[in-house]
C-alpha cells in the first residue's frame, strides 16, 4: 500500500506527523517527520509530510526549506511598523518633518520608543526592526544639528503647531 501522512497525540500533549505505509495488515513508521506543539508547526510539519510522500524531493525544494519546515515556521524579520508608523505620524504632525534628515528623525522616534543614550539609540532601532545607521552617521547628523540648527527650527515648528488652533495660554508654576 502507498504510504500516508499521519497525526499521533504523544504522551506530552504534542502532535507527531508520521509518515506511514501499511504491509500485511501491519502499519510500519516510514519516517517521523517531527512533533508540533500549535496549529502552525503542524500545518508545515504536514505540508513537508505530504511532499515527501507525493515524491516532492528535497533537492527540488529552496535551500534549506525541508530542513526549516520540518522544525516549524522561522521567523526571519520582525519590525514594530505600527508603532513606527504612529510615530513618524505624530513627527510630522508637529512639523518637524521640515528637518529632511532621515537620520534625526530616526534618533528622535528611537529615543521616545526608549529615552537612553544617543550612542544606545543604535540597539534600540534594531529592536524595533527598524534600520540603523552606523555610530559615525549618527554623530555625523549630530553635527548637522548644530551646522543647520535644529533647535530653532524644532522650536518654532512647535510654536506653530501649539499656536495654529488660536490663543495660546501659558501656566507658570514655581
Amino acid at each position: 500500500m502507498r504510504p500516508y501522512v499521519r497525526k499521533v497525540k504523544t504522551a506530552s500533549g504534542a502532535t507527531a506527523v508520521q509518515i506511514v505505509e501499511k504491509r500485511n495488515g501491519r502499519r510500519r513508521i516510514v519516517e517521523h517527520i517531527g512533533s508540533a506543539r500549535d496549529e502552525i508547526e503542524l500545518a508545515a510539519l504536514m505540508s513537508v509530510a505530504q511532499q515527501r510522500v507525493n515524491g516532492v524531493q528535497d533537492d527540488m525544494l529552496p535551500l534549506g526549506a525541508s530542513q526549516r519546515a520540518a522544525s516549524g515556521p522561522v521567523v526571519e524579520h520582525t519590525a514594530s511598523e505600527v508603532l513606527w508608523r504612529v510615530l513618524i505620524n505624530a513627527y510630522r504632525q508637529l512639523g518637524f518633518d521640515q528637518i529632511d534628515d532621515e537620520v534625526f528623525t530616526s534618533l528622535v522616534a528611537a529615543r521616545i520608543v526608549e529615552p537612553t543614550s544617543k550612542l544606545d539609540t543604535v540597539r534600540v532601532l534594531g529592536e524595533l526592526g527598524m534600520p540603523a545607521p552606523h555610530v559615525n552617521t549618527l554623530y555625523n547628523c549630530l553635527r548637522r544639528c548644530v551646522q543647520r540648527d535644529y533647535r530653532a527650527q524644532l522650536s518654532t515648528a512647535c510654536w506653530t503647531h501649539a499656536s495654529a488652533p488660536g490663543p495660546v495660554a501659558l501656566v507658570m508654576y514655581d
